[in-house]
């Protein structure tokens, strides 16, 4: 941590901005490096819960101020749970929320990420860094385990690369978390936003209710076997064919015109 004195109790923990159909989540805790505080976490998960409800945001990206994306757990408040604020939503209800939004979620990493942090871009369904920049599951070092977080961990990650990096603590960087399915992928110093511009651009072509529910379907067939799998994809399939997006969709398609969902150039 570092010695920054904490902003005024009316600043913000966390900030939402908007562009467009972007929405834009930032920790805005560099005091503590965004570390993930009662209050962050409160904030947090209200932020990321209130633009997934918003039917008129297509991404959410989620990023931080300052040197660091999240330093992981507040130490300080666990040493002295006495000064914790009321029992409030917890890191497990922020991965809930960003796993299960609507749209697609992007970890816009803009700094060092560690511990509670990995888990935030863990739980993302795209992510990106630099490649300088580094992660570190460090709970081992202060005598605690990544229970949480290994929750999102150990669906987007290697097996072999995740136990070498929650049981040893070591530090790794952005192209190592690249191979290891933390991210999507690893981009040269200055390329962070333009990354997600580009994908800004593919998601506002899709059709929403289409990226909704295979976001969702991603997520259902996780924990099935191929015969199950198989039969809910087909599902799912018959319902989007006969869905009123895939009229216009085709419709759109055969006679060479965007579908209604994508907007005009300004």
């Amino acid at each position: 941590m570092n010695d920054q004195a904490a902003p005024g109790d009316g600043a913000p923990y966390v900030r939402v901005g908007r562009r467009g159909s972007l929405a834009v989540v930032t920790l805005d805790s560099p005091h503590n490096r965004n570390a993930l505080s009662a209050r962050l976490v409160a904030e947090l998960h209200s932020a990321v819960e209130s633009a997934a409800a918003d039917g008129s945001v297509r991404m959410i990206v989620l990023t931080g101020d300052g040197p660091a994306f999240c330093s992981g757990a507040d130490l300080a408040e666990r040493l002295h749970p006495q000064t914790v604020p009321a029992r409030g939503p917890e890191l497990a209800d922020v991965l809930t929320a960003i796993a299960t939004a609507p749209q697609p979620v992007v970890a816009r990493v803009n700094g060092p990420a560690r511990a509670g942090g990995l888990g935030l871009v863990a739980a993302c369904d795209l992510a990106v860094a630099e490649r300088g920049t580094t992660f570190a599951f460090a709970e081992v070092k202060v005598g605690v385990a990544p229970a949480l977080i290994a929750v999102p961990a150990r669906l987007v990650m290697e097996r072999r690369a995740l136990a070498r990096y929650t049981l040893t603590g070591e530090t790794f960087d952005a192209e190592a978390a690249a191979a290891s399915g933390l991210l999507t992928e690893a981009v040269a110093e200055g390329e962070l936003d333009e990354w997600v511009e580009a994908r800004l651009a593919s998601v506002v072509a899709a059709a929403p209710g289409a990226v909704a529910v295979t976001k969702r379907l991603l997520a259902e067939l996780a924990p099935l076997g191929w015969d199950e799998a198989l039969a809910l994809a087909g599902a799912r399939s018959a319902q989007r064919f006969t869905s009123p997006e895939a009229a216009e969709g085709m419709a759109a398609f055969l006679a060479k015109r965007p579908p209604s969902w994508v907007e005009p150039p300004a």
